[in-house]
């Protein structure tokens, strides 16, 4: 009897399976059919209650729910262990070929996130170990602080050092024991030794020469290359999930078709290159300049790393722009800039050399090179293929960077450095693409837009809200005298930059004329006159 119970139950399993609407793995017919079953009327009231889910959604959560555990944490900063016994050695932060054992090991400083917080905020420093800098560095940094500004307080030095009060007094401390600098006097009253003067002795200078021979960089102390590859990570501006709704108000003050948008943001999302072509006058300079924005978070940028016991010198002020939410924080790294994530652009004066290391044998440290200044930002190589080095040259020497995400440069020791290439990068051109390429760049540039000339329809919105924008009445007459008198009988393209071409001179010939500017046939003719010339 018992079985017969078996075989009758296994073929009432069996007709279960069959029925429609129900689906059991073949790998699993053998598990519980009861537990199976029940699975099985649970998703479909989960359908139910959940109608036309996306297809794409289930596969796409964990990836999100693992990028949210990842950056749960904000890092704060990097310290080094066993600081005692690299005080006095030569700091090798980035060597492959060097001993292990020779390279301080650096461990990151992190804290819980909090709400609206970015994934790097760069905390003070609280002792030299924590600065990521060995002892001797940062004397021979004051040393040349006070070489070149003559007599100064511990508070001076502090600001020119950007590092905290607590590690100068230390440091300044045991330099008045060695001798190197004594105390002169004091500015005012004050705690500890911010206010006191010092001034450089002759074993000072002695001191100091030496040290400038190798090195003559004065500024705010590095930080450590490690450090610096650490929060590039950390702020990559790789893998975005933006939607038209995120970027679109970016673009306000342009007016685009919904099909640039669609190209323009699954590339932001990416992070890959994107390759601009079209007649020159239709928005592409325009829509770069914007997109750099639509990534939204301020970065840090530091004023310099250290590599080897070199200082490159990142921080540009012709490119870095400081964010209007940066001000003085005694809890924040001064070493670190908060700013806008950074727009680099470049054009016809681009050459190799850009691309590399600056070294000068006068001054004695590096200028960070273009790709590495757009760290976190965006690089816009305009005008491309009218540069003073080919094309060909200049593909050639992106191709690597392009397609691993890092790239090479080069110290005057001959050594080649591997730096972070975390750089949104757009080209952008007027020139025919098929006589500047070839199929191996356009693989490795995953995205290509072609910015058109607009439409008729679409010009005439461009004319209106450049009309709006100036206060200038839009008269639909005069704009039609416009289009069949200077592009129909002139047998002219439209392009996206003339209607604010057009309406500056109408604003400046009026003005001129003194009064309001306003649309008629006569001020139309003069200004189509100026502007537009027949080749």
């Amino acid at each position: 009897m018992t079985n017969n119970q078996d075989k009758d139950q296994k073929k009432s399993d069996s007709k279960q399976n069959k029925q429609p609407g129900k689906t059991i793995s073949n790998n699993h017919e053998n598990n519980n059919s009861n537990s199976t079953n029940s699975s099985n009327t649970e998703n479909k009231t989960t359908k139910k209650s959940s109608p036309s889910p996306k297809p794409s959604l289930p596969a796409d959560k964990p990836k999100k729910i693992k990028k949210k555990i990842t950056q749960n944490k904000t890092l704060v900063g990097m310290k080094m262990e066993n600081i005692e016994d690299l005080s006095d050695q030569v700091e090798v932060l980035h060597s492959k070929s060097s001993q292990i054992g020779n390279q301080p090991h650096y461990i990151p400083i992190t804290r819980p996130r909090q709400a609206d917080e970015p994934p790097f905020v760069p905390s003070t420093p609280q002792n030299i170990s924590e600065s990521g800098l060995s002892k001797s560095f940062i004397e021979q940094l004051c040393l040349k602080h006070i070489f070149q500004g003559g007599d100064m307080s511990g508070s001076d030095i502090t600001n020119r050092t950007a590092l905290p009060p607590n590690i100068i007094e230390d440091v300044m401390e045991k330099l008045r024991k060695q001798k190197l600098v004594e105390i002169t006097g004091s500015r005012r009253t004050g705690i500890g030794r911010s206010q006191m003067i010092f001034t450089m002795t002759s074993s000072g200078y002695e001191v100091c020469k030496h040290s400038m021979r190798k090195d003559r960089y004065v500024g705010p102390a590095p930080v450590p290359y490690k450090y610096y590859l650490k929060v590039v990570r950390t702020q990559s501006i790789h893998n975005n999930q933006l939607q038209m709704m995120d970027i679109k108000p970016f673009f306000r003050d342009l007016t685009l078709p919904d099909s640039v948008f669609d190209a323009i943001g699954p590339a932001m999302n990416s992070g890959k290159a994107l390759f601009f072509h079209g007649p020159p006058g239709n928005g592409k300079t325009a829509i770069c300049q914007r997109m750099a924005n639509c990534f939204g978070g301020d970065i840090f940028i530091p004023y310099s790393v250290l590599v080897d016991d070199f200082v490159i010198k990142l921080f540009d002020e012709n490119i870095h722009q400081i964010s209007h939410e940066d001000s003085y924080d005694p809890k924040l790294d001064a070493r670190w800039i908060r700013c806008n994530r950074p727009i680099v652009i470049t054009g016809g004066e681009l050459t190799l050399d850009d691309l590399d290391l600056s070294y000068s044998e006068s001054i004695k440290y590096y200028e960070a090179p273009i790709q590495m200044k757009a760290n976190n930002g965006l690089l816009l190589v305009d005008d491309f293929g009218r540069q003073k080095v080919s094309p060909r040259d200049l593909l050639n020497r992106w191709i690597i960077p392009l397609e691993n995400e890092f790239d090479f440069i080069s110290l005057h020791t001959g050594k080649k450095l591997e730096i972070p290439f975390d750089v949104f990068t757009v080209y952008s051109t007027n020139l025919d693409p098929g006589d500047l390429v070839d199929r191996a760049f356009l693989r490795r540039v995953r995205y290509k837009l072609e910015v058109k000339q607009p439409t008729a329809k679409l010009y005439q919105k461009i004319f209106m809200t450049e009309c709006e924008k100036r206060n200038i009445p839009f008269n639909k007459k005069m704009f039609a005298y416009l289009i069949n008198k200077h592009y129909k009988l002139a047998k002219r393209n439209f392009n996206a930059c003339e209607p604010r071409d057009l309406l500056e001179q109408v604003e400046d010939l009026c003005s001129y004329r003194g009064y309001e500017p306003i649309l008629t046939k006569e001020i139309l003719d003069q200004v189509a006159e100026n502007y537009f010339v027949d080749l």
